[in-house]
Order: structure tokens, then sequence, then C-alpha cells
């Protein structure tokens, strides 16, 4: 996935989470609705998170230092975890407690087709974001499954933009059928089940990508589709008899770092193994585009009888 598609996703959602919030308070102010107050803050959470992506895609554009010498690629994956963490406190949290404030102590719910309205025109809002997050993320997908693709893309932006899109489409539902209900028997107490129905939707899809984010900062290899490419273009280099071990790892979203032993002949001179090595090293960088950092051993083939 290109590092260009997640930024387009998360601009589109930036844009219709900024609109929808100001929507969604503007419609707790008539109504006095706990579901639209947790979306409001829903929607709020949403929109500061993106703004830490786009700051995450910045930052990590920095130049290596001596410090950070494979540069600041992973400072995308501490974004996105603390966009995890936000979702979780901001989001979840407050919606569970404002909703069982509500429950415990129930109000009618004024004016309740503002809320219909601004939760029709929010609905819009966000289908139109998940259609981009899914445009975007189909154009790179190739044959797996969504689901699949969310766990194993290491570009952190648009799984999240995804998740969040989804769980605000679900919360959106949820908050219509709590203050529809309450509408229907007169009782406020529908309204702060809706409520904490967000909340708790809210706090599955948080602790959903603090666990997704902090397998990337931990580190992840090459997909496998890639490394074995990379294995493909190690085996057809000439002097190369065979891949004796091979690492690979994610050193940012679009920075891959391979590590191999390879097994030559005995009789090869520094030369021969030197030609070798560069040959290899372009073809890998063919292969994977991505694979910035290539360190390359050469060993004698063992498996070889003595000559």
């Amino acid at each position: 996935m290109s590092t260009e598609g997640g930024t387009k996703a998360v601009m589109a959602a930036l844009a219709a989470n900024v609109g929808i919030a100001i929507s969604k308070f503007i419609a707790f102010f008539f109504t006095g609705s706990s579901s639209m107050l947790s979306e409001a803050i829903h929607s709020v959470a949403d929109s500061c998170n993106q703004v830490l992506l786009l700051i995450g895609g910045k930052r990590s554009k920095r130049t290596a230092t001596t410090t950070h010498q494979f540069g600041f690629g992973r400072v995308r994956y501490v974004y996105s975890f603390v966009v995890a963490i936000v979702l979780f406190l901001v989001g979840g949290v407050y919606s569970l407690y404002e909703g069982l404030h509500k429950w415990q102590h129930p109000e009618e719910v004024k004016d309740a087709w503002i809320a219909f309205l601004v939760l029709g025109i929010a609905i819009v809002l966000e289908g139109f974001s998940f259609r981009t997050a899914i445009r975007e993320a189909n154009r790179s997908r190739g044959s797996r499954s969504m689901g699949r693709f969310i766990r194993d893309v290491r570009q952190p932006e648009l799984p999240v933009i995804m998740l969040e899109d989804a769980g605000a489409l679900m919360g959106l539902f949820f908050a219509l059928i709590g203050i529809s209900l309450a509408v229907i028997t007169g009782d406020g107490k529908w309204d702060g089940m809706g409520a904490m129905a967000v909340g708790c939707l809210l706090l599955v899809i948080a602790v959903f990508l603090a666990l997704e984010m902090s397998s990337m900062l931990v580190g992840e290899s090459a997909l496998p589709e890639e490394e074995a490419a990379i294995a493909a273009a190690l085996a057809s280099t000439d002097g190369v008899n065979r891949i004796i071990s091979m690492r690979t790892l994610h050193v940012g979203p679009d920075e891959l770092l391979v590590a191999a032993k390879i097994a030559i002949d005995r009789d090869e001179t520094g030369a021969d193994i030197a030609a070798a090595i560069d040959a290899a090293e372009n073809s890998i960088r063919t292969a994977v585009p991505t694979a910035r950092y290539i360190y390359l051993e050469p060993d004698l083939d063992r498996l070889l009888p003595d000559r």
C-alpha cells in the first residue's frame, strides 16, 4: 500500500469528522441527548486522531541521524498507537460514563427531529470517508480479504482510518436506535443505552488497534510474498548457490531491512564475491523496492563436496 493512499484516506476522514463533530454538538445543545453527546465526543476524538496521523507522517520523513541511523519511519507506528489510546480514553471510556449517567438519571430527549437529521447527515459523511478508505485499500490488498489486509498491512494509517470509520458508522446506528427507542417509549434510559453501546464498540476497536500497533512497534517482518520475492531474487543471482538463512524487518512502513547469509563456491575470488553481492542487491531492490537496507554475508557452501 502506498503512503499517498493512506494520507488521502486520512484527509477525507478529517474533513468529514470536523463537520460531523460540529453538527453533533449543535444537536446535543438542542436535544440534550446523551447518545448525541457521546457521538460528538467520538467525532472530536476521531478528528484529533487524524491530526496525529498526519503529524506522525510528517515527522517520519526526517533525515536519519547518528542516533537514529535507520531514520524515523517507525514514528508513524508511535503516533498510530497514541491514536488507539486516545480512542480508548476519550471515546470509549467517556461514552460509557455518559451513558451510565443517563441510565441512572434519565432525561427526556427534546427536539428529536434535530438529532435524527444530524445523524442522517453524519451517516452520509462517514459513508463517504469509509468509501474512500475502502477504495484505497482495494488498490493494494490483492486477493486478501479485508480482515486479512488489515492484519497484514505494514502502513498504519489506512487500517486505523478504516476501523475508525467502520466504528463511527456502527456507533451512529447505535445512537439512532437509542434515540428512537427513547422517543417511542418516553424512557430516557434507552438514550443512555445507546451511549453505552457506542462506548463498548470504541473500546473493542481501540484494544484491537493497540495490539496491532504494538506488534508493528516491536518490529514485523516482510510479508510472505515479499520474502518469497527476495528469496527468488537471491536464488537467481549468478554466484549465489543458495540461501543459508535470511531475516527481514520493517524499520519503517515503507523501509525494509534484509539480512541474509548466502552460500558461495570455495574457489570464487574476492572480486567474484563482490560482483555477486552487488548483483544480488540490485535483484532484491528490483523485486521489492521497499528493501532499502540490504546486508549479505557470503559463506562457503558446506553442502558441496570439497574439491
